[in-house]
């Protein structure tokens, strides 16, 4: 019980700080220096320099790069009309499914997904398109939100995930290899999603009503046009990738040129499109980088108290399943869930699971579809899911409502996780081939 007297210190500190509302990358600093200085009575001095190898090693790497540079092209994509064009293109497709334009979310988000890495741009850029549409054609609310809150969670899953390259950078794993394992679970997803709205509506016309609207094949067919702009980005940033032509830090400064060039060709591109769109870039992406300096410097923290060598070898003993490893995991991370966001979730947590994933046999690629799937989890879980103050922000529904409608998703993509644990080919099958 002693070897956990530490560990258990370390969390209660990160929780009281976390309740006090200090920002998370200030707790993160805070009970790292607190730990070494209380736990192995080193000098403050010593600390210091800890932390600054902490800053160089964590700061430094290349595929860094690709964050700022994805997020920069989402934003370009929310201040024009790409994503406008998006459900012009999808709802003359969809509409002959059970469940009709609901389908639009799924797709859409999948289709923003794959061209801004970031669920919450995901979730806000087709949330303020869908949420206006389906309520002026009298769709059911819940579950038209409840598949947004949902659906918005993919751009965390299908590349380029700007959550997948932090994994990648901590984990020391392929991004490229990464990105492949997310396509298929992504797809079972979004496919899961769709088959429980088609059943949900089947039958029931006042959840989907019947459109007025009447397509013919050609107008259909026409309607494809829409998603060229964003299908054009996909192919370049994910073609660049996958045929060696680019990194994905490269792949994502092709992103942003191509981004600005379908911008000027559209007659879109402004000065305060390019203003906006910079800025906003910035600030997402200075908190993502202190939070990875903070969380590499606790990981350091935590590496000198021997803490994740010491739990994983008590682990090890139990002769746990990988199995039961898995359910031990998911109810932790269910659990951080409930308080934190998503790349804090990863960020904190990596050093202590990831070598514990590994030494019971899964691959490192595995584990990371696995994470991901879990912080999936945590923006649809209140108190502090994203998505649920998104989707609040946009529709002005109270929080614990939209809470309510994003549940029957939430226990979905636990289907999905049992899927992958049972078949972890789903996620191993595509990059294996590379």
């Amino acid at each position: 019980m002693e070897l956990f007297v530490v560990p258990i210190a370390i969390l209660c500190l990160l929780l009281l700080f976390l309740g006090l509302g200090i920002w998370v990358f200030a707790s993160l600093f805070l009970v790292g220096i607190i730990s070494l200085y209380f736990f192995l009575d080193m000098p403050l001095q010593q600390i210091g320099i800890i932390g600054s190898i902490a800053l160089f090693r964590s700061s430094t790497a290349w595929e860094l790069a690709a964050i700022p540079m994805f997020i920069w092209m989402g934003e370009i994509i929310l201040r024009t009309d790409f994503s406008n064009r998006l459900f012009r293109g999808l709802a003359p497709i969809v509409d002959v499914l059970p469940g009709r334009l609901l389908h639009t979310n799924m797709l859409g988000c999948a289709f923003f997904a794959a061209v801004s890495g970031s669920s919450a741009a995901t979730t806000a850029t087709i949330g303020k398109i869908t949420t206006y549409e389906l309520k002026q054609r009298n769709y059911d609310h819940d579950l038209a939100i409840g598949s947004l809150a949902g659906a918005g969670t993919l751009g965390l899953l299908i590349p380029p995930s700007i959550v997948m390259i932090i994994y990648g950078i901590q984990a020391e794993v392929s991004i490229p290899h990464l990105f492949a394992a997310g396509v298929i679970p992504g797809l079972l997803v979004m496919a899961i999603y769709s088959l429980y709205i088609g059943i949900r509506c089947l039958g029931h016309n006042e959840k989907a009503p019947i459109s007025a609207d009447t397509y013919s094949l050609r107008e259909r067919v026409y309607a494809l046009h829409n998603l060229l702009p964003v299908f054009i980005l996909m192919v370049i940033v994910l073609g660049s990738i996958y045929s060696g032509v680019a990194t994905p830090s490269e792949a994502a400064a092709i992103g942003v040129i191509s981004a600005f060039a379908l911008a000027l060709v559209t007659r879109q591109f402004t000065w305060r499109i390019f203003q906006e769109s910079l800025m906003a870039a910035i600030r997402t992406s200075c908190m993502i980088g202190i939070l990875l300096v903070a969380a590499s410097f606790l990981a350091t923290a935590m590496a000198y108290l021997q803490i994740p060598i010491s739990i994983a070898s008590i682990i090890a003993q139990m002769n746990l399943s990988p199995m039961q490893l898995v359910i031990i995991l998911s109810i932790f991370y269910i659990l951080l869930g409930l308080f934190l966001e998503g790349v804090s979730i990863l960020v904190m947590t990596l050093p202590l699971t990831l070598p514990l994933a590994t030494q019971a046999g899964f691959s490192p690629i595995w584990f990371g579809v696995y994470l991901i799937l879990m912080i999936e989890l945590a923006q649809v879980t209140p108190p502090i899911g994203f998505n649920l103050f998104i989707i609040q922000g946009l529709t002005e529904t109270p929080i614990g409502k939209v809470a309510l409608a994003a549940a029957p998703f939430f226990l979905l993509m636990c289907v999905v996780v049992v899927l992958i644990t049972i078949f972890p080919n789903i996620a191993l099958w595509l990059p294996s081939l590379l």
